[in-house]
Protein backbone atom coordinates (compact mmCIF):
# COMPACT_ATOMS: atom_id res chain seq x y z
CA UNK A 1 0.00 0.00 0.00
CA UNK A 2 2.48 2.35 1.04
CA UNK A 3 4.71 1.69 -1.76
CA UNK A 4 1.92 2.23 -4.32
CA UNK A 5 1.12 5.85 -2.73
CA UNK A 6 4.76 6.65 -3.19
CA UNK A 7 4.83 5.47 -6.48
CA UNK A 8 1.53 7.84 -6.89
CA UNK A 9 3.16 10.64 -5.39
CA UNK A 10 6.82 10.81 -6.78
CA UNK A 11 5.70 11.61 -10.30
CA UNK A 12 3.01 14.06 -9.24
CA UNK A 13 5.83 15.95 -7.23
CA UNK A 14 8.01 16.07 -9.95
CA UNK A 15 5.59 17.53 -12.17
CA UNK A 16 5.14 20.30 -9.98
CA UNK A 17 8.61 20.77 -9.84
CA UNK A 18 9.28 20.61 -13.08
CA UNK A 19 6.40 23.40 -13.76
CA UNK A 20 8.10 26.94 -14.80
CA UNK A 21 6.75 29.11 -12.01
CA UNK A 22 7.00 26.65 -9.19
CA UNK A 23 10.62 26.11 -10.06
CA UNK A 24 11.39 30.18 -10.73
CA UNK A 25 9.72 30.22 -6.86
CA UNK A 26 11.81 27.91 -5.76
CA UNK A 27 15.17 29.62 -7.22
CA UNK A 28 14.20 32.91 -5.99
CA UNK A 29 13.05 31.70 -2.56
CA UNK A 30 16.64 30.15 -2.62
CA UNK A 31 18.14 33.35 -3.11
CA UNK A 32 16.10 35.28 -0.51
CA UNK A 33 17.37 32.54 2.54
CA UNK A 34 20.65 32.69 1.01
CA UNK A 35 20.63 37.06 1.35
CA UNK A 36 18.96 36.29 4.82
CA UNK A 37 22.16 34.32 6.21
CA UNK A 38 24.92 36.47 4.51
CA UNK A 39 22.82 39.38 6.20
CA UNK A 40 23.80 40.49 10.47
CA UNK A 41 20.31 40.79 11.16
CA UNK A 42 21.30 43.18 13.94
CA UNK A 43 18.32 45.70 12.74
CA UNK A 44 16.05 42.86 13.61
CA UNK A 45 15.16 40.02 11.16
CA UNK A 46 11.77 41.86 10.36
CA UNK A 47 13.57 44.84 9.35
CA UNK A 48 15.74 42.90 7.50
CA UNK A 49 13.42 40.12 5.87
CA UNK A 50 11.67 43.52 4.36
CA UNK A 51 15.23 45.11 2.69
CA UNK A 52 16.02 41.55 0.96
CA UNK A 53 12.63 40.73 -0.33
CA UNK A 54 13.09 44.46 -1.91
CA UNK A 55 16.14 43.13 -3.05
CA UNK A 56 14.79 39.69 -4.44
CA UNK A 57 12.11 41.83 -6.19
CA UNK A 58 14.31 44.14 -7.98
CA UNK A 59 16.58 41.06 -8.71
CA UNK A 60 13.58 39.16 -10.72
CA UNK A 61 12.63 42.26 -12.45
CA UNK A 62 15.87 42.46 -14.17
CA UNK A 63 15.86 38.97 -14.54
CA UNK A 64 12.52 38.67 -16.24
CA UNK A 65 13.54 41.47 -18.63
CA UNK A 66 16.34 39.54 -19.76
CA UNK A 67 14.70 36.54 -20.19
CA UNK A 68 11.34 37.95 -21.58
CA UNK A 69 12.67 40.45 -23.95
CA UNK A 70 16.48 41.01 -24.24
CA UNK A 71 17.16 37.17 -24.94
CA UNK A 72 14.43 36.56 -27.30
CA UNK A 73 14.81 40.06 -29.30
CA UNK A 74 18.89 39.89 -29.40
CA UNK A 75 20.78 37.36 -27.95
CA UNK A 76 18.70 34.93 -30.11
CA UNK A 77 18.74 36.24 -33.43
CA UNK A 78 22.76 36.67 -32.75
CA UNK A 79 22.85 40.40 -31.93
CA UNK A 80 25.17 40.06 -29.35
CA UNK A 81 26.92 43.31 -28.83
CA UNK A 82 23.63 44.63 -29.07
CA UNK A 83 22.34 42.61 -26.32
CA UNK A 84 25.16 43.41 -23.76
CA UNK A 85 24.38 47.23 -24.50
CA UNK A 86 20.84 46.75 -23.78
CA UNK A 87 21.85 43.99 -20.54
CA UNK A 88 23.56 47.15 -19.06
CA UNK A 89 21.13 49.87 -19.76
CA UNK A 90 18.89 47.74 -18.12
CA UNK A 91 20.47 47.11 -14.58
CA UNK A 92 21.43 50.93 -15.13
CA UNK A 93 17.99 51.98 -15.34
CA UNK A 94 16.76 49.73 -12.41
CA UNK A 95 19.62 49.96 -9.76
CA UNK A 96 19.01 53.70 -8.96
CA UNK A 97 15.64 52.55 -8.51
CA UNK A 98 16.15 50.12 -6.03
CA UNK A 99 18.35 52.53 -4.19
CA UNK A 100 16.20 54.84 -4.39
CA UNK A 101 13.74 52.41 -2.26
CA UNK A 102 16.56 51.20 -0.18
CA UNK A 103 17.62 55.49 0.94
CA UNK A 104 13.52 55.66 1.84
CA UNK A 105 13.42 52.39 3.63
CA UNK A 106 16.96 53.24 5.73
CA UNK A 107 15.64 56.70 6.62
CA UNK A 108 15.95 56.19 10.46
CA UNK A 109 19.44 54.92 9.80
CA UNK A 110 21.62 57.71 8.78
CA UNK A 111 24.62 55.74 8.84
CA UNK A 112 23.26 53.28 6.28
CA UNK A 113 22.25 55.84 4.41
CA UNK A 114 25.56 57.11 3.95
CA UNK A 115 27.14 53.39 3.52
CA UNK A 116 24.21 52.85 0.97
CA UNK A 117 25.61 56.30 -1.15
CA UNK A 118 28.88 55.31 -0.78
CA UNK A 119 28.68 52.15 -2.32
CA UNK A 120 26.24 52.04 -5.03
CA UNK A 121 28.75 50.78 -7.37
CA UNK A 122 28.53 47.25 -5.76
CA UNK A 123 24.54 47.19 -6.21
CA UNK A 124 25.00 47.77 -10.13
CA UNK A 125 27.64 44.78 -9.63
CA UNK A 126 25.21 42.60 -7.89
CA UNK A 127 22.22 43.31 -10.20
CA UNK A 128 24.69 42.67 -13.28
CA UNK A 129 25.83 39.42 -12.10
CA UNK A 130 22.64 38.29 -11.29
CA UNK A 131 21.04 39.11 -14.54
CA UNK A 132 24.21 37.51 -16.03
CA UNK A 133 23.63 34.35 -14.40
CA UNK A 134 20.23 34.39 -15.67
CA UNK A 135 21.29 34.25 -19.24
CA UNK A 136 23.47 31.45 -18.12
CA UNK A 137 20.79 29.67 -17.15
CA UNK A 138 18.68 30.30 -20.06
CA UNK A 139 21.49 29.16 -22.32
CA UNK A 140 22.21 25.69 -20.04
CA UNK A 141 18.08 25.04 -19.87
CA UNK A 142 18.08 25.55 -23.37
CA UNK A 143 20.80 23.14 -24.13
CA UNK A 144 19.39 20.64 -22.19
CA UNK A 145 15.50 20.70 -23.42
CA UNK A 146 17.63 20.77 -26.99
CA UNK A 147 19.51 17.34 -26.23
CA UNK A 148 16.29 15.70 -24.66
CA UNK A 149 14.07 16.90 -27.76
CA UNK A 150 16.77 15.33 -30.16
CA UNK A 151 17.40 12.24 -28.01
CA UNK A 152 13.34 11.77 -28.44
CA UNK A 153 13.34 11.98 -31.84
CA UNK A 154 16.32 9.53 -32.26
CA UNK A 155 13.90 7.24 -30.56
CA UNK A 156 11.21 7.81 -32.37
CA UNK A 157 13.18 7.48 -35.52
CA UNK A 158 14.71 4.83 -34.57
CA UNK A 159 11.91 2.96 -33.54
CA UNK A 160 9.75 3.72 -36.38
CA UNK A 161 12.90 2.84 -39.19
CA UNK A 162 13.18 -0.74 -37.30
CA UNK A 163 9.10 -1.21 -37.49
CA UNK A 164 9.61 -0.39 -41.13
CA UNK A 165 12.48 -3.09 -41.24
CA UNK A 166 10.47 -5.85 -39.46
CA UNK A 167 7.55 -4.90 -41.52
CA UNK A 168 9.89 -5.80 -45.07
CA UNK A 169 11.49 -9.20 -42.96
CA UNK A 170 8.10 -10.76 -41.48
CA UNK A 171 6.19 -11.11 -44.88
CA UNK A 172 9.08 -12.23 -46.82
CA UNK A 173 9.68 -15.30 -44.81
CA UNK A 174 5.55 -15.71 -44.64
CA UNK A 175 5.39 -15.67 -48.02
CA UNK A 176 8.43 -17.97 -48.90
CA UNK A 177 7.27 -20.95 -46.45
CA UNK A 178 3.18 -20.28 -47.94
CA UNK A 179 4.69 -21.28 -51.07
CA UNK A 180 6.70 -24.31 -50.29
CA UNK A 181 3.22 -25.32 -48.55
CA UNK A 182 1.51 -24.47 -51.58
CA UNK A 183 4.09 -27.04 -53.78
CA UNK A 184 3.59 -29.97 -51.20
CA UNK A 185 -0.52 -29.96 -51.11
CA UNK A 186 -0.03 -30.17 -54.98
CA UNK A 187 2.18 -33.15 -54.49
CA UNK A 188 -0.74 -34.33 -51.48
CA UNK A 189 2.75 -34.84 -49.79
CA UNK A 190 2.76 -36.10 -46.17
CA UNK A 191 4.82 -33.53 -44.82
CA UNK A 192 2.05 -30.79 -45.21
CA UNK A 193 0.88 -31.04 -42.15
CA UNK A 194 4.02 -30.59 -40.35
CA UNK A 195 4.72 -27.71 -42.38
CA UNK A 196 1.92 -25.99 -40.70
CA UNK A 197 2.81 -27.15 -37.11
CA UNK A 198 6.20 -25.47 -38.10
CA UNK A 199 4.20 -22.28 -39.53
CA UNK A 200 2.38 -21.76 -36.62
CA UNK A 201 5.14 -21.66 -34.28
CA UNK A 202 6.50 -19.12 -36.53
CA UNK A 203 3.69 -16.92 -36.90
CA UNK A 204 2.93 -16.71 -33.23
CA UNK A 205 6.56 -15.75 -32.79
CA UNK A 206 6.74 -13.43 -35.01
CA UNK A 207 3.25 -12.00 -34.62
CA UNK A 208 3.26 -11.98 -30.21
CA UNK A 209 7.02 -12.27 -29.29
CA UNK A 210 8.83 -10.01 -31.83
CA UNK A 211 7.12 -7.02 -30.60
CA UNK A 212 9.82 -6.39 -28.38
CA UNK A 213 13.34 -4.58 -28.53
CA UNK A 214 14.96 -7.67 -26.99
CA UNK A 215 13.69 -11.23 -27.09
CA UNK A 216 15.49 -14.31 -25.28
CA UNK A 217 18.16 -16.07 -27.28
CA UNK A 218 16.38 -19.42 -26.54
CA UNK A 219 13.54 -18.36 -28.56
CA UNK A 220 14.99 -16.81 -31.95
CA UNK A 221 17.08 -20.20 -31.65
CA UNK A 222 14.09 -22.48 -31.53
CA UNK A 223 12.72 -20.16 -34.54
CA UNK A 224 15.99 -20.86 -36.57
CA UNK A 225 15.23 -24.47 -35.82
CA UNK A 226 11.35 -24.05 -37.38
CA UNK A 227 12.80 -22.26 -40.02
CA UNK A 228 15.80 -24.79 -40.73
CA UNK A 229 13.01 -27.87 -40.50
CA UNK A 230 10.89 -26.48 -43.37
CA UNK A 231 13.72 -25.95 -45.18
CA UNK A 232 14.91 -29.70 -44.85
CA UNK A 233 11.75 -30.56 -45.59
CA UNK A 234 11.67 -28.44 -48.91
CA UNK A 235 15.25 -29.17 -50.44
CA UNK A 236 15.18 -33.22 -49.61
CA UNK A 237 17.85 -34.90 -49.10
CA UNK A 238 20.14 -33.39 -51.84
CA UNK A 239 21.48 -30.75 -49.62
CA UNK A 240 23.22 -31.28 -45.99
CA UNK A 241 21.95 -28.85 -43.07
CA UNK A 242 23.31 -28.59 -39.73
CA UNK A 243 22.80 -26.24 -37.00
CA UNK A 244 25.25 -26.08 -34.13
CA UNK A 245 25.20 -24.36 -31.27
CA UNK A 246 27.60 -24.09 -28.82
CA UNK A 247 28.19 -23.12 -25.00
CA UNK A 248 25.41 -22.02 -22.54
CA UNK A 249 21.52 -20.50 -23.59
CA UNK A 250 20.52 -19.18 -20.52
CA UNK A 251 18.72 -15.82 -20.26
CA UNK A 252 20.61 -14.15 -22.93
CA UNK A 253 18.66 -11.80 -24.92
CA UNK A 254 18.85 -10.27 -28.66
CA UNK A 255 17.17 -8.23 -31.00
CA UNK A 256 14.87 -10.48 -32.86
CA UNK A 257 14.89 -11.96 -36.21
CA UNK A 258 18.44 -10.65 -36.77
CA UNK A 259 19.91 -13.77 -38.13
CA UNK A 260 17.31 -14.81 -40.48
CA UNK A 261 17.97 -13.09 -43.16
CA UNK A 262 21.51 -14.73 -43.59
CA UNK A 263 19.66 -17.79 -43.57
CA UNK A 264 17.31 -16.32 -46.32
CA UNK A 265 19.92 -15.55 -48.50
CA UNK A 266 21.85 -19.06 -47.82
CA UNK A 267 18.80 -20.41 -49.05
CA UNK A 268 17.57 -18.27 -52.00
CA UNK A 269 20.54 -17.25 -53.38
CA UNK A 270 22.94 -20.21 -53.26
CA UNK A 271 20.98 -23.96 -52.70
CA UNK A 272 18.14 -22.55 -55.16
CA UNK A 273 20.77 -21.70 -58.06
CA UNK A 274 21.61 -24.60 -60.07
CA UNK A 275 23.14 -27.23 -57.40
CA UNK A 276 21.98 -30.96 -57.00
CA UNK A 277 23.85 -31.21 -53.60
CA UNK A 278 24.57 -28.33 -51.99
CA UNK A 279 24.88 -27.55 -47.86
CA UNK A 280 24.52 -25.03 -45.65
CA UNK A 281 26.16 -25.13 -41.74
CA UNK A 282 25.24 -22.63 -39.27
CA UNK A 283 27.13 -22.39 -35.66
CA UNK A 284 26.27 -20.14 -32.87
CA UNK A 285 28.49 -19.44 -29.74
CA UNK A 286 27.02 -18.44 -27.15
CA UNK A 287 29.04 -16.82 -24.27
CA UNK A 288 27.54 -14.45 -21.30
CA UNK A 289 28.03 -11.47 -22.91
CA UNK A 290 28.41 -12.30 -26.81
CA UNK A 291 26.65 -14.07 -29.68
CA UNK A 292 28.82 -15.39 -32.37
CA UNK A 293 26.82 -16.54 -35.45
CA UNK A 294 28.66 -18.13 -38.66
CA UNK A 295 27.23 -19.40 -41.75
CA UNK A 296 28.38 -20.71 -44.84
CA UNK A 297 26.38 -22.13 -47.81
CA UNK A 298 27.37 -23.84 -50.69
CA UNK A 299 26.58 -22.14 -54.68
CA UNK A 300 27.75 -22.20 -57.92
CA UNK A 301 30.46 -20.54 -59.42
CA UNK A 302 28.44 -17.90 -61.52
CA UNK A 303 25.26 -16.83 -60.58
CA UNK A 304 22.17 -15.81 -62.96
CA UNK A 305 22.62 -12.11 -63.63
CA UNK A 306 19.62 -11.37 -61.78
CA UNK A 307 20.47 -13.07 -59.09
CA UNK A 308 23.78 -11.59 -58.78
CA UNK A 309 22.72 -8.53 -58.32
CA UNK A 310 20.37 -9.41 -55.62
CA UNK A 311 22.48 -11.62 -54.27
CA UNK A 312 23.96 -8.66 -51.52
CA UNK A 313 20.23 -7.84 -51.28
CA UNK A 314 17.60 -5.86 -49.05
CA UNK A 315 17.62 -8.37 -46.64
CA UNK A 316 21.44 -7.97 -46.20
CA UNK A 317 21.06 -4.59 -46.05
CA UNK A 318 18.51 -3.99 -43.71
CA UNK A 319 20.74 -6.24 -41.18
CA UNK A 320 23.29 -3.47 -41.43
CA UNK A 321 20.71 -0.93 -40.60
CA UNK A 322 19.52 -2.57 -37.76
CA UNK A 323 22.97 -3.56 -36.12
CA UNK A 324 23.80 0.06 -37.11
CA UNK A 325 20.54 1.20 -34.73
CA UNK A 326 20.88 -1.42 -32.36
CA UNK A 327 24.14 -2.54 -31.42
CA UNK A 328 26.29 0.60 -32.82
CA UNK A 329 30.22 0.06 -32.13
CA UNK A 330 28.70 -3.43 -30.78
CA UNK A 331 29.28 -5.59 -33.50
CA UNK A 332 31.23 -7.14 -36.64
CA UNK A 333 29.97 -8.74 -39.99
CA UNK A 334 32.27 -9.96 -42.00
CA UNK A 335 31.13 -11.65 -45.48
CA UNK A 336 33.20 -13.68 -47.60
CA UNK A 337 32.26 -14.70 -50.94
CA UNK A 338 33.91 -17.22 -52.67
CA UNK A 339 33.72 -18.99 -55.91
CA UNK A 340 32.05 -21.79 -54.57
CA UNK A 341 30.94 -21.31 -51.02
CA UNK A 342 29.54 -18.11 -49.40
CA UNK A 343 30.10 -16.93 -45.36
CA UNK A 344 28.93 -14.79 -43.22
CA UNK A 345 30.29 -14.02 -39.66
CA UNK A 346 28.82 -12.15 -37.09
CA UNK A 347 29.60 -11.42 -33.61
CA UNK A 348 26.94 -9.24 -30.96
CA UNK A 349 28.18 -7.79 -27.93
CA UNK A 350 24.74 -8.86 -25.66
CA UNK A 351 23.22 -5.82 -23.45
Amino acid sequence: MSTAISNNIVPRVFRLLTKRVVYHGLLWLLLLVILLMIDSGDLGFGFTLVIEIVNVLFFAVVVYINLLILIPRYLNDKKFLLYCVMLIMGVVLVTPIKLFVLYFLYAPFPRLQENLLTNQHLFFISTFIIAGSSTIFKIISDWIRYQRDRRDLQTQTMQSELKFLKSQINPHFLFNTLNNLYALTLKKSDKAPEIVIKLSEMMRYMLYECNERRVLLSKEISYIRNYLDLERLRQGKNVEIDFVVKGYVTDQKVAPLMFIPFLENSFKHGLNNQISHGFVTIEMEVGERQVQFMIENSKPERLPVMEHRRSGGIGLVNVRRRLNLLYPDHYTLQIMDNPNTYAVELAIDLD
